[in-house]
């Protein structure tokens, strides 16, 4: 077996579709009974949806997630930011929708790749030495070449490869319900409500019958540490009359409750020897803004298409470092962003209330508004000071700079089709020019395979330069010289490297 990724949530089935659909055998193991069937995360930001497009896996999500254009955030009973307003209905939008769809979508497009989750197979440890990885299964002995452990938060991966987890835990305790209700008055609107009690938070649920919401709140520390549902619901009303004046909230049913707090942690390393963390096992944070299941995948995604060059003998496993070093900082960055904006949306005390108060009308600029939501997106996720930018980088130009995100221009393929550039490249890597790019593509084919290498051209306008896109949509190379494409490569995917595991 190549590749043993352990946990099969939205993070390991991603990077599990990425391997299979470049030809590595994988394993898909997870220790719970069967698919998960509580909601948990919510929201897949235009990201996450590109990655899955790229797989296959997209479906129809975009068709079955909630509208969240009407969202907006209230304090003392006025509504005084429209959320909805600062999004483009033309452009790419935040799909609200539950974890467990995404799941299936990614199964579905698992099984029509030859693949299955093995459920009921707890990972109880694992020894590593310089060619593979010893398993044990729940008492099952496997040999993996690696292991991705896509765990979780506790996950047993990261803990038996001897990779610490520091951070810390947020003080804010939070009561959440998915229930079957009815909010007069709502509609299906998305809602963040502050009043002089705190904060509440309804947000709709895709559903048949229209009726299913995920209600949250921050709880008092003065009330138990372990509430039953009962006492979770009747507080839930209670904060729903007295923080967001929905006095007559009726709940028919709850599907799911919880109390939990937010933790803050990211992993010492994501890499050990043969062993990867990706997903909540390398980070957790607070869920403001649906940052964990995007960076996750996205991780998925980024490590996928390094580790299949890394397989197939086309890099060396020198290219494996360069995983952390992208993905690490992103996970930094989002760590940063959730817990400030945790402390000031959800504030335990009078005064953090009062500075949330005071600040959110600020949310009405136009600007920071797309600052916002663009920073939500993900889109704008750039590896230009990473070490598979090119040097054209530290060059003065206009346009994509190595490591950015291309760009989803409309391109033509060899037989004159036409689609936007995130749709052709697939999983696979694109030159992109507009005129012979023969000797390019010869270069790129020789060091990544000719099955991985397509070339494109723009639809409408002329390039100057020839591009080489990774199968991420980022921007690899830009540059007028063949050989000086194929020499970047030769440096980039490690090929000169003589060094262990």
């Amino acid at each position: 077996m190549e590749v043993l990724i352990v946990g099969a949530g939205p993070t390991g089935l991603t990077a599990a579709c990425g391997l299979l659909e470049r030809g590595v055998a994988v394993r898909v193991v997870d220790s719970a009974p069967g698919p998960a069937t509580t909601s948990r995360a919510l929201g897949l930001q235009p990201r996450g949806a590109e990655v899955l497009q790229r797989l296959g896996a997209l479906g129809d999500l975009p068709q079955r997630a909630a509208d969240v254009r009407g969202a907006g955030i209230h304090v003392n009973g006025r509504k005084i930011v429209d959320v909805g307003a600062a999004l483009d209905a033309a452009g790419p939008r935040l799909l609200w929708i539950p974890q467990t769809e995404i799941e299936a979508q990614l199964r579905e497009r698992l099984a029509a790749l030859g693949g299955r989750v093995e459920w009921n197979s707890p990972l109880r440890g694992l020894v590593q030495d310089a060619d593979g990885v010893e398993v044990d299964l729940g008492g099952e002995q496997v040999r993996a070449q690696w292991v991705i452990g896509c765990d979780g938060a506790h996950s047993q991966v990261r803990k038996s490869a001897g990779i610490g987890f520091p951070g810390s835990q947020l003080t804010e305790r939070f009561l959440l319900a998915d229930v079957h209700a009815e909010l007069p008055g709502r509609g299906r609107v998305m809602g963040i409500f502050l009043g002089a009690g705190g904060q509440f938070v309804a947000m709709p649920l895709p559903h048949p019958d229209g009726d299913l919401w995920r209600l949250m709140a921050p709880v008092p520390g003065d009330h138990g540490d372990d509430p039953d549902e009962e006492e979770i619901l009747k507080l839930l009303c209670r904060f729903a009359s007295e923080r967001a004046g929905i006095p007559d909230l009726r709940i028919d049913r709850a599907v799911w409750t919880s109390v939990f707090r937010f933790n803050r942690r990211l992993a010492d390393t994501y890499r050990r020897g043969r062993v990867l963390l990706a997903g909540d096992a390398a980070h957790i944070h607070s869920p403001l803004g649906g940052q964990g299941l995007n960076t996750g995948i996205g991780d998925a995604e980024n490590l996928a298409f390094k580790l299949a060059l890394v397989i197939s003998g086309r890099a060396g496993v020198g290219l494996l470092d360069t995983y952390a070093a992208e993905r690490r900082p992103i996970a930094e960055s989002v760590l940063s962003a959730t817990s400030i904006g945790t402390r000031i949306g959800f504030a335990e005390t009078a005064t953090g209330r009062r500075l949330f108060a005071t600040l959110s009308p600020l949310l009405r600029i136009p600007a920071i508004q797309r600052r916002l939501t663009g920073a939500a997106s993900q889109l704008g996720i750039s590896y230009r000071n990473g070490p598979l930018a090119a040097p054209a980088v530290r060059r003065a130009r206009r346009g994509a700079q190595p490591g950015d995100r291309v760009p989803n221009i409309l391109t033509r393929d060899a037989e004159g089709h036409d689609a936007p550039l995130h749709s052709q490249l697939g999983t696979g890597w694109a030159v992109l020019a507009s005129g012979n790019a023969a000797e390019y593509l010869r270069q790129a084919a020789k060091r990544l395979g000719a099955e991985q290498v397509r070339t494109l051209t723009p639809a409408t306008g002329t390039l100057r330069e020839v591009c080489l896109v990774r199968p991420d949509a980022h921007l690899a190379w830009r540059g007028t010289n063949a050989q000086e494409l194929g020499r970047w490569l030769d440096t980039a995917l490690c090929h000169n490297e003589r060094r262990p595991v």
